[in-house]
């Protein structure tokens, strides 16, 4: 899994009928930092995660490993919405500071 930032939506009017009622989102990557990665994925989203939040992103086999779908043809999901990311002793990203 890989820390990204939602940077918006991706809409889709046709699409393979598994996804119908699938949300997507436009994700910019994070280092542990929370510093802005070069890299964007587009993540269906099992969450409900809004603009600006940091989430947890479920990249390739894994992201079709959903209980809900048995064959969901996606490589990105977004699996969690973050509260906090602490590295060693330093909380570099809450949640709560970030409204």
């Amino acid at each position: 899994m890989k820390l990204a930032r939602v940077m918006g939506t991706v809409v889709s009017t046709h699409k393979e009928p598994s996804l119908t009622g699938t949300k997507f989102l436009l994700v910019q990557m994070l280092d542990a930092a929370g510093n802005d990665l070069p890299e964007y994925e587009v993540a269906a989203d099992c969450v409900g995660a809004g603009l600006t939040e940091v989430v947890l992103v479920s990249l390739g086999s894994a992201a079709r490993q959903v209980s809900t779908k048995d064959h969901y043809p996606v490589d990105a999901l977004v699996v969690a919405i973050v509260d906090t990311v602490a590295v060693g002793n330093n909380l570099t990203y809450s949640k709560r500071d970030a409204r």
